[in-house]
């Protein structure tokens, strides 16, 4: 490792723990960087909820509970104990962290009182923008850039473009995976299709239920139902022997899921920052059929995979057919050149060593 080592205090949220099976790919993201930083000698400090994987050897932050829905992500009502609680979590937390000596802060929060303390401490701040803009996060931006800017990088160039006038200096660094651990099934694919994600009214998993039995195609699906009352309405009553729901699956049951499957389908309704789901079957030699949102468009090829327009139904019916017709060798070869976890980590080291050289003036 060419890069000295570091000493880093990593932020995430607090709505979930970073432990398998993974609520999403936030937690997916933390899990493997603050491992992947540690095998190459940094000294990590990971700020997590408390019932995070032993591994991870996090300081625990308190536990406010989980995201209602992704459509109702940043909806909350002030005077809730969910969002009084976790402000306090976040605050205690930074108005102590300058005495872990870290040489710079990695912050993944999703949240806007890390942002707004990073004018008022000492230690120098890296933030990633792991969503399109939303109303906290915004001002908090604001207000900081007014104060001298602030340190910021997001997943894509589409997200990018989102924060562009708050975070006009803002880095790109794609997401990776372990392209060891993400690869293709040993043994045969499968005619069928297969869906993963949080099921929750912004993945759309009911519109690639809908699109695959309009193509004639069985779907398999798996992910967390953290939102009741959208599975029960939306999912539950589509479910048949052609539409099977396999739980909440680990990492190693969905790399083998969607290795065997010959499509995958990306449903998003809203502005994908990244779309870790389309990385992630393209390297297991699955090509992908998508609503074209956010950043999607980056991530495929003609070789790799077919967008549609978003939220029609018919359009990603016809995607489907086309995709599980691309060759999977390409598919692979596509995710190697550009997503590997550790061309990720080393983009990552070079940009906290250079925000951890800026460091804050003393006024006191």
């Amino acid at each position: 490792m060419n890069q000295s080592p570091l000493k880093i205090g990593i932020l995430t949220h607090i709505k979930h723990p970073i432990r398998e099976p993974f609520a999403g790919g936030l937690e997916a993201f933390t899990y493997d960087i603050t491992r992947q930083f540690r095998r190459r000698g940094h000294e990590v400090t990971l700020f997590a909820h408390p019932d995070s994987a032993a591994e991870l050897k996090v300081t625990p932050m308190a536990h406010v509970g989980s995201y209602r829905s992704d459509a109702q992500r940043h909806a909350h009502d002030t005077l809730s104990s969910d969002f009084i609680a976790e402000h306090h979590a976040y605050l205690a937390c930074l108005q102590e962290i300058d005495d872990f000596g870290f040489d710079v802060i990695f912050n993944n929060a999703l949240h806007y009182v890390p942002v707004t303390m990073s004018g008022m401490i000492s230690t120098p701040m890296l933030t990633v923008l792991h969503t399109p803009p939303f109303f906290e996060m915004i001002n908090a931006i604001a207000a900081q850039y007014k104060r001298g800017g602030g340190h910021y990088c997001t997943v894509s160039r589409a997200n990018a473009k989102e924060w562009a006038e708050l975070t006009p200096d803002c880095h790109v660094i794609s997401n990776g995976i372990d392209l060891q651990q993400w690869r293709p099934a040993d043994g045969p694919v499968g005619a069928h299709a297969f869906w993963y994600g949080r099921l929750v009214a912004d993945k759309g998993a009911h519109l690639a239920i809908d699109a695959a039995r309009l193509a004639g195609v069985a779907l398999r699906i798996a992910g967390q139902a953290i939102d009741p009352a959208y599975f029960a309405q939306e999912i539950l009553p589509r479910l048949s022997d052609d539409v099977v729901y396999l739980g909440h699956l680990s990492r190693a049951e969905l790399v083998d899921e969607v290795g065997r499957a010959s499509v995958c389908l990306v449903t998003p309704r809203w502005n994908e920052p990244f779309g870790l789901v389309v990385a992630e079957a393209i390297a297991c030699g699955t090509p992908v059929a998508a609503f074209s949102r956010g950043a999607i468009p980056e991530l495929l090829t003609t070789d790799t995979g077919v967008l549609a327009m978003a939220d029609s139904v018919t359009a990603l019916a016809a995607a489907l057919l086309s995709a599980r017709t691309l060759d999977r060798a390409a598919c692979r070869r596509h995710a190697q050149a550009n997503w590997g976890i550790d061309l990720m980590v080393t983009r990552y080291e070079a940009l906290l060593a250079s925000v951890a050289r800026v460091k804050i003036p003393d006024y006191g």
